[in-house]
Formats: structure tokens, sequence, C-alpha cells
């Protein structure tokens, strides 16, 4: 059985490296743009004149060229420009809307009549549940805590050399 003194260096080793992966993974999920949210109706706008601008080969500023979306997001596209339009399968008449339900994790390329390059690109991955959060963790924390736990004594050494 270990001393309580090396217990405790072990505990307060394993806590800080746990507590840096803890730091090290969220600021990660954050800068990727990880979303933790559950899947929603996401609402996609066609402006009036959307088909004049892509004629011209000009980007319609409120629509994005490429979407990112969680697995079970539906995507309604809100066609207010006078002509139809169409993105991958659906046709969207002028001035009505369609629905496709993103069922498959990946990245697509669609056909679409609203983009001046003719294709959106969209993403859909998995959310991001607490379980996934406490695997990167662990996953960093535990091999974190056990190298502070080895290279403690070693630099209190060298410290007093």
């Amino acid at each position: 059985m270990l001393p309580s003194k090396a217990l405790r260096h072990i505990a307060r080793a394993m806590f800080l490296g746990l507590l840096l992966g803890l730091v090290i993974n969220e600021i990660t999920f954050f800068f990727l743009g990880e979303s933790s949210r559950g899947p929603q109706v996401v609402e996609l706008v066609i402006p009036p004149g959307t088909s004049e601008m892509i004629k011209r080969g000009e980007q319609p500023p409120s629509l994005p060229a490429a979407m990112s979306f969680v697995l079970g997001d539906v995507l309604l596209i809100r066609n207010e420009d006078h002509v139809d339009h169409q993105l991958g399968p659906l046709w969207i008449p002028a001035q009505r809307e369609a629905r496709l339900s993103l069922t498959t994790t990946g990245a697509f390329s669609s056909n679409c009549s609203f983009q001046p390059n003719s294709t959106l690109n969209m993403e859909v991955r998995e959310p991001l549940t607490l379980w996934m959060r406490l695997q990167g963790v662990l996953m960093s924390g535990i091999p974190l805590g056990i190298l502070f736990a080895l290279y403690a004594p070693v630099l209190q050494l060298l410290r007093k050399a």
C-alpha cells in the first residue's frame, strides 16, 4: 500500500490533469464551433430577386454558400423569389416552402439553383453530447494526470539541485 503522502500527490496530479483536460477540450469545442444543441428546424429564406442575382453571377448576401447541421435537423426552405428553385431533390415553387429532413451524417454537395456555382455544400454532424464531452476530458485528462504525477518529483529534485 502506498503511503498517504504519495496518494495525495497522485490524487492532486490527477485532479490537475483532469482540470487541464476539461479546459483544453472546452476551448477546442468552442473554436471548432461544436454545438451541443439538439435537432431543430433551420430556416433558409430565398429572398426576392435571387434569380436575377444568380444570372449576374452574384452571391445573394442572405444565402450562405455552405451550411452545417446536426443530425435530425429539418431544413425549411422558404422561396420568396418570383421563380421556382431547386435544392437537390427538393423543388421549391415560387412563394412556397419545402422541407428536407437531415437523417444521415456526412458532407453533402447538392445541386442548387439559388447559388452562383449551382452547388450548396452541407455538413451534417452528430450532436455533441455530454458523454462525448466527458470522453474528451477523460482521454486527455488521465494521461496528463499521470504525466504530472510522474514528473512532479523529478521537477522537485531539479529545483533542489
